[in-house]
């Protein structure tokens, strides 16, 4: 199964690209992983938040296949401990899948259209983080679940 991250808009602290960098070169060890970094909105400043969600949905579906499995990371979604995700995580793997695509919205979340095409939500946490921050959390934790899986100590319970 090949994994794939989706993010709208580009992290400009460098701080974060490197931590994320560096998960994402782990991750590589465990699973075919990509990350790709949707550009953000040209004049966007005369959109509204619906205009805005339709066309960045528009971009994100121009790169998804029919065949893709797409999950939201989403503040509606399905909560789950480190320790649920892996198992979560070891289900999408033994489905057969051939992509698992995550996504992350822009500023004011998903069009319509994106929930429809989705098959799952994820939501992180109750708590609101910046979408550079969501971008290390996740790859983290799907690193962590990588390790769980392994049964390596990178998760201590």
């Amino acid at each position: 199964m090949n994994i794939k991250f989706l993010a709208i808009g580009k992290t400009d602290d460098e701080r974060l690209k490197g931590m994320v960098a560096d998960y994402v070169k782990r991750l590589k060890h465990y699973l075919p992983f990509e990350m790709e970094v949707v550009p953000d909105l040209k004049n966007n400043k005369n959109l509204s938040e619906i205009q805005q969600k339709e066309a960045e949905g528009k971009l994100i579906l121009s790169r998804l296949a029919l065949s893709d499995y797409v999950v939201l990371l989403d503040e509606k979604g399905k909560s789950f401990s480190s320790v649920g995700f892996s198992d979560w995580m070891q289900k999408q793997l033994l489905a057969g899948r051939k992509n698992l695509i995550f996504l992350i919205g822009g500023p004011y979340g998903f069009s319509e259209e994106i929930y429809r095409r989705a098959q799952s939500n994820i939501s992180l946490s109750e708590m609101t983080f910046s979408h550079q921050m969501v971008r290390l959390i996740f790859i983290e934790q799907l690193y962590r679940a990588c390790t769980i899986l392994k049964n390596e100590p990178y998760h201590h319970v």
